[in-house]
């Protein structure tokens, strides 16, 4: 019954709404059911919310260049300041742009 009162629901808000909307839509139809019900039967019925926005894409690796030599050898120790830079990101921020 819940199954079919989530789907019928989720259709009528053009499928838009995600677990947390649907499940107080469900209330304001006086049904009585937990979110986490809501959310697993959504689950269940394979069906969610749109998701809006866009996600952030920081670099697109290419599979044909190798990949880059362990120039320090794993040896993180520098004998002065400034003589070694080591990052596990592929951009580091520095004062005077990215490197």
């Amino acid at each position: 019954m819940l199954c079919a009162r989530i789907q019928q629901a989720w259709k009528a808000i053009f499928n838009i709404y995600g677990a947390r909307k649907l499940w107080r839509e469900l209330r304001r139809q006086q049904v009585a059911v937990a979110r986490c019900t809501v959310q697993r039967l959504m689950k269940t019925l394979g069906i969610q919310g749109v998701i809006r926005g866009k996600g952030v894409k920081t670099t697109v690796g290419d599979q044909a260049q190798p990949c880059s030599q362990d120039l320090v050898n794993r040896q993180f120790k520098a004998s002065r300041p400034n003589a070694l830079w080591v990052s596990d990101f592929p951009y580091v921020s520095t004062w005077q742009s990215f490197a």
